[in-house]
């Protein structure tokens, strides 16, 4: 990194109830040439106050305090806040823990990718290492993939706190909900959302303690995690259900319309005809601006949509009827028929969503943008 670029960039160091692991932590972000850190005590117990005295003692730190606890994601907003107000020249943040758990030198890499490409960088550690905590490696794998399945994001380490932020996305990630652990994860969401290019290097993989200085509540602290990611999901189903029940209304408001001019065959081919093209537009409507809330020119936004739903009418066609018949099921059998036609349809329902995240209301920007360089 360039001496004068490096020295533009802040570390931000939240932390709460430290042990004097953090000012180690801020004595090798010094070391290794950052000339800013900016921790924060995010209402910690008397007994701990010493240790934030002991690293504030250099002039280079500068120490912002909460009289009570916030959570993490409140502390980075109060550090990110701070910057923004009284060094709006700097080039960026790096956040580190404070625990012992980011080796300054790894802090620094994160930098240099950073301003070497102007992209939000990750720290992504190696979760198959024998050292890893068997409760970190199994949730970061939970995560990992709801977040590739859900989201289309294919992120390494999604639980990481070693992220470098470019100055120019720092506001802007700023305004993202969340006070606790859960903002780091709604970071994560809103790089997509927003189309915030992303990356990754990988960092040493260091537990202390089995990690026994961690503060995340597994119970608690995964639920206001997922909740989040899978809210993206119950939006698609309220989606498809809206436009379900939509289909079913204006399948009997057309018919009722229709009546004095169609009869018979002809009647119900136009009024289920209309009644699928316009709850089809009120899907494809709230699924571009409301579910996946974007989707580049809207032109090729429809185009794609439409040219999924063909082999999707076809896939269900096909799926069901070959699982009747490799069942041997009859025509009266109606229940196993009912279980068959709705583990086809949840199959597709999964497909589809995943299709439309990642192809269908996908920006050129954001399929140009991201990726990891691990």
């Amino acid at each position: 990194m360039e001496s004068e670029n490096r020295l533009s960039v802040t570390a931000v160091v939240p932390s709460l109830n430290p042990t004097r692991q953090l000012v180690k932590t801020v004595e090798g972000l010094l070391a290794v040439g950052f000339t800013g850190v900016v921790l924060v005590n995010d209402g910690s117990a008397p007994e701990a106050l010493s240790y934030f005295e002991e690293a504030a003692r250099s002039p280079k730190v500068t120490l912002l305090t909460h009289p009570a606890n916030q959570g993490k994601g409140a502390a980075m907003k109060t550090a990110f806040t701070w910057l923004l107000e009284n060094r709006p020249r700097g080039a960026g943040v790096v956040t580190v823990d404070g625990d012992g758990q980011h080796h300054p030198e790894d802090a620094l890499a994160c930098a240099r990718a950073m301003l070497a490409e102007e992209k939000v960088i990750l720290g992504c550690r190696d979760f198959s290492r024998p050292e890893v905590p068997s409760r970190s490696r199994m949730g970061n794998r939970i995560t990992g993939a709801v977040f590739k399945l859900f989201c289309g994001m294919d992120i390494s380490d999604t639980q990481t706190g070693l992220r470098a932020i470019p100055a120019r996305y720092l506001e802007e990630l700023s305004s993202v909900a969340g006070e606790r652990y859960e903002y780091e994860t709604n970071m994560l969401l809103a790089l997509k959302d927003r189309h915030i290019p992303y990356g990754g290097v990988p960092i040493r993989t260091i537990y202390l303690e089995d990690n026994r200085s961690s503060h995340f509540h597994i119970i608690r602290d995964s639920w206001r995690i997922y909740k989040l990611i899978l809210a993206h999901f119950f939006r698609y189903a309220f989606s498809s259900l809206a436009s379900a029940a939509a289909d079913t209304g204006l399948f009997a408001l057309l018919s009722l319309l229709l009546a004095g001019l169609l009869t018979g065959t002809a009647l119900n081919a136009a009024a289920t005809l209309g009644a699928r093209l316009l709850s089809s537009l009120l899907n494809f409507s709230l699924n571009r601006w409301v579910v996946f809330k974007g989707g580049g020119p809207l032109g090729r936004s429809l185009a794609r949509y439409y040219a999924l739903a063909l082999p999707m009418l076809l896939a269900q066609f096909l799926l069901t009827e070959g699982a009747f018949q490799t069942a041997h099921v009859t025509d009266g059998q109606t229940v196993l028929r009912a279980v068959i036609y709705t583990a086809v349809m949840a199959v597709l329902f999964v497909g589809s969503y995943v299709i439309q995240h990642r192809w269908v209301f996908t920006s050129g920007d954001r399929e140009k943008g991201e990726g990891f360089n691990e």
